[in-house]
């Protein structure tokens, strides 16, 4: 297990040691903060904000395409796990949606120009990383991603197709739709119900609260990584 070193048991349980609080409240409460943080980026505003050209949601998708392959490359694997195995739900997965969205953005040959920024690199890797040797941090990543997808990805869905023209739901941002998933509101439920049971002591609680913070960390990288690469006076 490779959690974030240097966490002392003394914090982890004066975050957790609240048992009438369900841990999908305090993961949820307890990274607030970089959650905001990260909604409040530059270049998500400026790319929500219409003031942003087609290139740079190109570029976005590019590299959740790198984060959701780490993510789901190591899924399988995490199927019969204890810990992360209850959350490892086919009808979540989005690669495949990507990959079809890039095909709409960048073409048939989207992969021969595809490449990862430093920020993504290190998020993707953190991910693999947990997947391999940390399930508890792996769900950390599972819930920052999916259930943002499920949640803010809406909006993020209806902005694009308002701004650029795609067809609802259609190619070009497949990526924030769920046909699988036909109530998302009793799907969040349910994966809630997930965290409020996960196989975890307070000790391990507080690390994947931590690993959900750091997520959150990485995801704001990302976006510090494409503001700069898509100043506005350049859009």
């Amino acid at each position: 297990m490779v959690p974030d070193p240097l966490r002392s048991r003394r914090h982890a349980l004066d975050t957790v040691d609240t048992p009438d609080t369900p841990f999908s409240t305090l993961i949820r409460t307890a990274s607030h903060e970089q959650h905001t943080e990260a909604e409040s980026s530059t270049f998500m505003s400026d790319l929500l904000g219409g003031r942003l050209a087609v290139d740079a949601y190109a570029r976005y998708t590019e590299q959740l395409w790198f984060v959701y392959r780490a993510l789901e490359d190591g899924a399988e694997a995490l199927r019969s796990d204890p810990v992360a195995g209850p959350f490892i739900r086919p009808e979540l997965f989005r690669t495949a949606a990507l990959e079809r969205d890039l095909a709409h953005l960048r073409g048939p040959g989207w992969r021969a120009g595809l490449s990862a920024l430093p920020a993504t690199e290190a998020y993707a890797a953190r991910v693999a990383e947990c997947a391999r040797d940390w399930p508890a941090g792996y769900v950390a990543h599972h819930y920052t991603r999916y259930l943002g997808d499920l949640s803010g990805g809406q909006i993020i869905r209806d902005r694009v197709e308002r701004t650029w023209g795609f067809a609802r739901k259609g190619d070009g941002v497949r990526f924030y739709v769920f046909d699988a998933i036909p109530n998302p509101a009793a799907f969040k439920r349910t994966y809630r119900e997930l965290l409020d049971r996960v196989n975890a002591d307070d000790l391990e609680k507080q690390r994947i609260v931590d690993e959900c913070k750091r997520a959150f960390d990485f995801n704001g990288a990302v976006f510090r990584e494409l503001a700069a690469e898509f100043p506005l006076s350049a859009a």
